[in-house]
């Protein structure tokens, strides 16, 4: 029996011992969880403030985009709109193009019974050049214009009252040697048969007048060198410049 009692007082030891070291271990364990608890906390709260700052970060780009978007549709309604003014603006050029190689066509065939040195029709830039030399339309030094002449402008003015869209412009042109007589210089003679040109139409042939303009440029616009007879005979000329309206292209080019 006495043997015993030691023994028992051994393993309560032993058990004791046995006790505190889990009990211990526990504690350990316990604490090292609350740590870890501790830090996964942390990590959760910044995670959750970089989901914060990364869902802002969408925001934005979303509404950077959304504001893209719609620049690039309204920039792309821009550039259609300029697309089609454009396709419009090249609509009207040919129209006018058409419309001056027609009247061109028209004016040569009344024009056709004259002779070429002293008549031609050409279209350029748009419009119909009708030159006439002095010697079809005027005697040296006057402005009253001669029967061929007048003969000549009545069937002029008979493709312009068909053509009612067609501007007309009146240019006198003169050489380089100074006149004497009646008008005071050149500027003077070219400007008068302009204007004897501009009564004709509107007087004789009821060409519309607010088509019409008359002006006059001396010797200033040669076509020929004024040194040789040849030369100043072209340059002693009237121009008829007929260009087709575009009201409609400055109206487009204005919106």
């Amino acid at each position: 029996m006495k043997k015993l009692i030691p023994l028992a007082i051994t393993a309560l030891l032993f058990g004791s011992c046995v006790a505190k070291r889990h009990l211990t271990n526990s504690r350990n364990e316990t604490a090292n969880l609350r740590v870890d608890s501790a830090r996964l906390a942390n990590e959760n709260t910044a995670l959750k403030g970089d989901i914060s700052g990364l869902n802002s970060t969408v925001d934005s780009l979303n509404k950077k985009n959304s504001m893209l978007a719609q620049q690039s549709a309204s920039q792309q309604t821009k550039l259609n709109q300029n697309q089609q003014k454009v396709q419009q603006l090249q609509a009207l050029l040919n129209q006018q193009k058409a419309q001056s190689e027609d009247l061109k066509n028209k004016m040569a065939e009344a024009l056709k019974g004259f002779n070429s040195n002293d008549l031609s029709v050409i279209q350029k830039n748009g419009k119909v050049y009708v030159s006439l030399s002095e010697n079809l339309l005027f005697p040296s030094g006057s402005a009253v214009v001669n029967k061929k002449g007048v003969d000549a402008l009545s069937k002029l003015a008979a493709v312009l009252n068909l053509n009612n869209d067609v501007a007309i412009n009146i240019d006198g042109r003169t050489d380089s040697i100074p006149i004497k007589g009646k008008y005071k210089d050149n500027w003077d003679l070219s400007t008068s048969r302009a204007n004897a040109i501009v009564r004709i139409l509107v007087n004789n042939y009821k060409v519309d007048p607010l088509r019409v303009m008359a002006s006059g440029h001396s010797r200033f616009d040669p076509v020929d060198t004024n040194t040789t007879p040849e030369g100043r005979a072209k340059n002693r000329r009237t121009e008829i410049i007929l260009t087709p309206k575009l009201d409609e292209m400055y109206k487009l080019l204005e919106s």
